[in-house]
């Protein structure tokens, strides 16, 4: 029985595992000389069932006809008979990879070292170049160089030390700078007595007309419940259009004055409560003006001002709140003894003391302490803790210095 022809697209491989001739190619020979091969049968060998069933196909057989060892495929990893005997064409492309590394060395090493130190000529070609090229460009730069003229160096002066008499000199021109009292504040001389207090309302009333001081003397009342509530930026906000309608109402002056002191506008709260002082004839601010004046380091404006309220005679407790800033203002410049003086005029700590009294004993605690005398200091810090423990920081003074 004759086997069909294979399809055509498909590869028949015979028995025998070799593959179909192709085209031209000239049948091989052998596969027709083999014991028990029939020609024309695809080298079906005798023994074989065409029908039978058996466990393998036809294309699964074996063939049981000699091969010869030259037909044989080579393993998988393995090397040809015919390639062993021919020279490595490795030794021949890169010689110096294998040669890399000591002899004592196995060639497995040795061909590992030689394939890291290996550099391709094209590579060392490029580094011959970049080298020959960097040499020409430093030899330009030289030359160049060589070619400038160089610019003269200027001669090195002797500096000498300064003479004892110069340094004196200098020393007492920086204190007299520091020293240096600026320019008081033009101020108009207030009268004999303050000017008389109208309502506001009725003042507005006339400044702005009806209409509008309605609305002025609202807000004028919301900025000062603001105030009192220490919602100074409210206070603020509210005080604006009261200040910008009405510049000459005494009230609205004072009370933006006192709020942005209390912000820490120094320059602005000026202003305000120097416009006050003239509409109102009045020192009775006196103690904060001099305050921002001393934040601002006018100490000749500190002492016009407190010059200005001994003449008024105001209050005892007006009197003190200037006292204290004074004396403040005399301890920043340095003067601690002028200020302790001060503070200490006619001081007795009183049986019924009230808030101006225990801010004026604090204040002259605190000079005690700057000075360094601890005990005095410690006792007045005492005495103010007995009576107001939760006046400013006076606990935590206290605890310092016992």
């Amino acid at each position: 029985m004759l086997m069909p022809p294979s399809p055509v697209g498909l590869t028949a491989v015979s028995n025998d595992g070799s593959r179909p001739r192709r085209g031209n190619q000239k049948p091989n020979d052998r596969r027709s000389s083999r014991p028990g091969a029939k020609p024309g049968l695809g080298g079906v060998p005798n023994g074989r069932s065409q029908g039978g069933k058996s466990g393998r196909s036809q294309s699964q057989g074996r063939s049981t006809g000699a091969r010869r060892d030259d037909d044989r495929r080579p393993q998988r990893g393995g090397t040809r008979r015919n390639d062993r005997d021919a020279p490595s064409s490795r030794d021949e492309r890169r010689p110096d990879r294998d040669l890399a590394g000591p002899q004592q060395w196995g060639r497995i090493a040795r061909r590992g070292a030689g394939n890291m130190e290996y550099e391709d000529p094209e590579t060392i070609a490029r580094r011959a170049e970049y080298k020959q090229r960097k040499a020409e460009r430093a030899r330009r730069e030289a030359e160049r160089a060589a070619e400038t003229p160089e610019k003269p160096k200027r001669p090195q002066r002797e500096h000498d030390l300064p003479a004892v008499s110069d340094l004196q000199r200098q020393a007492n021109r920086a204190v007299a700078r520091g020293r240096r009292v600026t320019p008081t504040r033009d101020r108009r001389r207030l009268p004999g007595r303050p000017h008389p207090v109208k309502d506001p309302a009725v003042a507005l009333k006339k400044l702005v007309g009806e209409p509008r001081s309605k609305t002025l003397v609202r807000r004028l009342h919301e900025g000062a419940k603001a105030f009192e509530a220490e919602r100074f930026a409210d206070a603020r906000a509210a005080l604006g259009p009261v200040v910008k309608g009405a510049p000459e109402l005494p009230e609205g002056r004072e009370l933006m004055g006192l709020t942005l002191y209390r912000l820490g506008k120094w320059k602005e709260a000026i202003e305000h409560l120097e416009s006050f002082r003239e509409l109102a004839g009045s020192t009775e601010q006196h103690p904060v003006l001099a305050d921002a004046h001393r934040a601002l380091r006018n100490w000749a404006d500190v002492d016009e001002l407190w010059a200005e309220l001994g003449e008024a005679s105001p209050s005892a407790e007006l009197v003190v709140e200037g006292r204290i800033v004074v004396a403040g203002a005399k301890a920043d410049q340095g003067d601690l003894t002028s200020a302790i003086r001060l503070l200490e005029q006619n001081w007795k700590p009183p049986k019924r003391p009230m808030g101006h009294h225990l801010r004026r004993a604090y204040a002259l605690a605190d000079l005690y302490d700057r000075a360094g005398r601890a005990p005095r200091a410690r006792e007045l810090f005492s005495w103010v803790a007995g009576h107001a423990p939760d006046l400013a920081d006076v606990q935590q003074r206290l605890k310092v210095l016992s």
